[in-house]
């Protein structure tokens, strides 16, 4: 996986207490294909780590994400800290190199979420409220979905997305259980639906609570777990 912009910082969120779990335990790994409008746009290659021990326990997502178009062709190269077992974000950073390019960083202060944004127009500091249980969501990064597996159904989820400005309340919707075809391979699959107003995000789990697949239809996004294929 081609992280190496994030793995200083990810050697320094994982020193502490608990360095002995330096490297931690895979809990998921995988690569998605990436699509927009009906085309082939690019990959999506994650890692979720859980490293420490008790009060100082983590995970860690990062991925690099790679949208191909020509002059419109981006890289995206995210990692979370989050609080387990649900994943309440703690630390974020984020950087994109190609057009809109920029670095971003998130933490939690008290009852704040505070950004630091340096992009081509200048550099920008960003608020956003600390809800509790307040999660993460990247635009075009299927596998923060990962973290909101557990949410039952009626229940509200806080999200920010940090590239954007944005932050709604996710509403999730019931559990479906379906099939899902995976390449050439029929999987049992949970289908969740979580909305705020018309804006959807559709989301497949498998049995263990991996992401197979995440849809937006606003957007026309679809990504589609391609590791597993058999």
């Amino acid at each position: 996986m081609r992280v190496p912009a994030l793995l200083g910082f990810l050697a320094v969120a994982l020193a502490g207490p608990a360095v002995a779990a330096a490297q931690g335990v895979v809990v998921d790994q995988g690569r998605f294909a990436v699509t927009l409008d009906g085309r082939s746009a690019g990959t999506e290659e994650f890692t979720i780590r859980r490293a420490g021990l008790e009060g100082a326990a983590a995970i860690f997502a990062n991925a690099t994400v790679t949208l191909t178009g020509g002059a419109d062709a981006q890289q995206i190269q995210p990692l979370l800290r989050a609080l387990p077992p649900d994943g309440i974000a703690t630390q974020y950073q984020v950087r994109v190199t190609g057009p809109a390019s920029m670095d971003l960083r998130l933490r939690l202060a008290q009852r704040r979420y505070v950004a630091a944004i340096q992009s081509s127009v200048g550099e920008e500091q960003r608020e956003f409220p600390a809800d509790p249980d307040t999660r993460v969501l990247e635009v075009d990064v299927a596998h923060h979905y990962y973290f909101l597996r557990d949410l039952r159904e009626g229940s509200t989820a806080p999200v920010i997305e940090p590239r954007i400005r944005g932050h709604v309340i996710l509403t999730v919707g019931p559990a479906i259980e379906e099939e899902l075809r995976v390449g050439q391979t029929v999987v049992a699959a949970r289908r969740v639906e979580y909305s705020a107003g018309e804006d959807r995000r559709i989301v497949w789990f498998d049995r263990i609570g991996r992401v197979l697949r995440v849809e937006i239809p606003g957007r026309t996004y679809l990504a589609e777990r391609i590791d597993l294929l058999r």
